[in-house]
């Protein structure tokens, strides 16, 4: 695949007003995702579940890519479908989270770095036979004080994203780069906007000594807010105004789009900030601001769905559009809660 085509994927997934749908959760993430809503983290419910959200009707029309565990690339529905052909004729884009997840920085306790970098060009090429046409690395970064992030661990994790993208562009891959500040913790704003910026200049950085092409790869961030201990609250536009500020002067212009990310906000919230932003800043910036939510988009189809038969299996669907919808619409600004 030449750069061209990866720089057409790229501008494709990001273009309003679609968006991208993270279901790529690991065994572990699902496992206490089931547990929440009551279900046993089995094999066959991973697959029903995954089924429920793929084949949801019209699901293409807010939503331009969809980012897979690697054990969903070759699961099928009941009657023998493979997932990445429904997709395809969805017109959305697979793509897969390539990253094995994070383990422990040694001398740095409480702090954790990406893992599995190791052998990706060989597992990119089993993903591409699979039909993935873009994929996902992330890395986590929690707030404590002044001490954490350390800068080492920043750096540690953005020479892993320098690694990441520019092996992806040469094997083929569309890579979404996300660097994720947790909200876990009482830390205020200012706090959030100081960190990410530290992390975004580090990560571009790293990607520019690597000779990335930007046009080819897409940013997929957290939106800057306070953590979710914090007793102060911010309005709408005080957390758009500097979730604009640290990209504006970190993120390259050439990058095609920034996808958010929803982590642990409500449904309702990250919507809203999606669509401050885009009503405010839009046509000042560069980039195209869409999202890619996980939480934001499955959180109340898992729990209809959880709830058990058939009814409840469209029930679930039409939660999920309708939360695609409502998304979708703060891409563009037209959002209304």
């Amino acid at each position: 695949m030449t750069q061209e085509d990866l720089e057409g994927i790229a501008r494709k997934l990001v273009k309003k007003p679609k968006g991208i749908l993270a279901m790529d959760e690991s065994s572990g993430t699902i496992k206490q995702r089931f547990e929440s809503v009551g279900l046993e983290n089995t094999a066959e419910n991973r697959r029903a579940y995954r089924e429920m959200l793929i084949t949801t009707p019209s699901l293409g029309e807010y939503i331009s890519g969809v980012i897979l565990f690697t054990e969903t690339l070759n699961q099928k529905t009941s009657d023998g479908k493979p997932f990445v052909e429904i997709l395809k004729e969805e017109g959305i884009i697979v793509g897969v989270k390539v990253d094995l997840g994070t383990r422990p920085y040694p001398n740095f306790p409480d702090e954790l770095v990406t893992d599995g970098i190791d052998g990706l060009a060989k597992r990119i090429a089993e993903y591409t036979q699979q039909g993935a046409k873009f994929a996902k690395c992330r890395a986590v970064f929690s707030i404590y004080g002044n001490e954490r992030p350390t800068k080492a661990v920043i750096n540690a994790n953005a020479q892993r994203f320098g690694e990441y993208a520019p092996i992806c562009q040469n094997e083929g891959l569309v890579p979404i780069v996300e660097p994720e500040v947790l909200m876990d913790g009482s830390h205020s704003l200012e706090d959030c906007m100081r960190v990410t910026y530290d992390v975004l200049s580090m990560v571009f950085n790293k990607l520019l000594e690597n000779r990335i092409n930007f046009k080819a790869m897409i940013l997929k961030t957290n939106i800057v807010v306070p953590g979710n201990e914090s007793k102060v609250s911010y309005s709408p536009d005080e957390v758009a105004e500097k979730t604009v500020r640290v990209l504006k002067s970190t993120v390259p212009e050439d990058i095609p789009g920034i996808a958010f990310l929803s982590g642990d906000l409500s449904d309702e919230d990250a919507t809203t900030y999606l669509n401050v932003m885009n009503q405010r800043y839009a046509i000042e910036l560069p980039w195209n601001l869409t999202f890619s939510f996980n939480r934001g988009l499955t959180r109340e189809p898992r729990k209809i769905w959880a709830q058990g038969g058939p009814d409840n299996f469209k029930n679930a669907q039409r939660m999920l559009l309708q939360r695609a919808k409502e998304t979708s619409l703060a891409t563009e600004g037209k959002y209304q809660a």
